[in-house]
C-alpha cells in the first residue's frame, strides 16, 4: 500500500473483506449458533483474531483510527439468526488482535520510512504507542493472560523499531 496505489487497493479490501464476512464468518456463525460458544472458543479463537485484524487495519488504513470492537459486533449481527443469541467476537480476542495489528503497522511504517514517508511513519508511531499504553493499562490488571502479556513484549519492540526508524 503506498500513496500511489493506495484508493485502488482499499477498493479491493474493503470488497474482499466484506466476501470474508459473509462468506467465511457467516458459516463459522451458522455453525456454531445454538451451542455453548463460549465453551468452544479455543476451537474458533485464531480465525476470529485474523478476522479482528482486518477490519482494523483496514480502517486505519482509510481513515488512521481503530475499529472498536462494537464496529465490529455491529456488522456481525446481521449475519445472525435473530432468534438465537448471537456469536459475538469477545474483548480478549479483540486485544490480541489489536497487539497484533501493531506489527503490521510497524511493517507499513517501516516500508513508509523507506519509501521517503517519514511524517507518516511517525503518525503511525504514535497510534501504535496510544494502542500499547492503553493495553498496558488493561493487560496490568489482567490474572491470567499469559498469550496477551507476551503480546505486549512484542508491541513494545515494534514501537521501538518504528521510533528508531524514524530518528534515523
Amino acid at each position: 500500500l503506498s500513496k500511489d496505489n493506495k484508493e485502488e487497493v482499499l477498493e479491493k479490501a474493503g470488497k474482499d473483506l466484506e466476501a470474508v464476512r459473509e462468506q467465511h464468518f457467516a458459516r463459522l456463525m451458522k455453525e456454531l449458533q445454538g451451542t455453548e460458544f463460549l465453551k468452544l472458543r479455543r476451537a474458533y479463537s485464531p480465525g476470529v483474531q485474523e478476522y479482528v485484524e482486518a477490519p482494523t487495519f483496514y480502517k486505519f488504513c482509510v481513515s488512521g483510527t481503530l475499529s472498536t470492537l462494537d464496529e465490529i459486533n455491529s456488522t456481525l449481527l446481521p449475519l445472525s439468526d435473530s432468534s438465537l443469541e448471537p456469536l459475538q467476537i469477545n474483548i480478549l480476542d479483540y486485544m490480541l488482535r489489536l497487539a497484533d495489528l501493531t506489527g503490521e503497522l510497524m511493517r507499513m511504517a517501516i516500508g513508509r520510512i523507506s519509501d521517503g514517508e517519514v511524517e507518516f511513519a511517525q503518525r503511525i508511531c504514535q497510534f501504535v504507542r496510544q494502542i500499547h499504553r492503553e493495553l498496558l493499562l488493561v493487560v496490568s490488571r489482567m490474572d491470567d493472560s499469559y498469550d496477551m502479556k507476551s503480546k505486549m513484549e512484542v508491541m513494545l519492540q515494534s514501537v521501538i523499531k518504528i521510533e528508531n526508524g524514524t530518528l534515523s
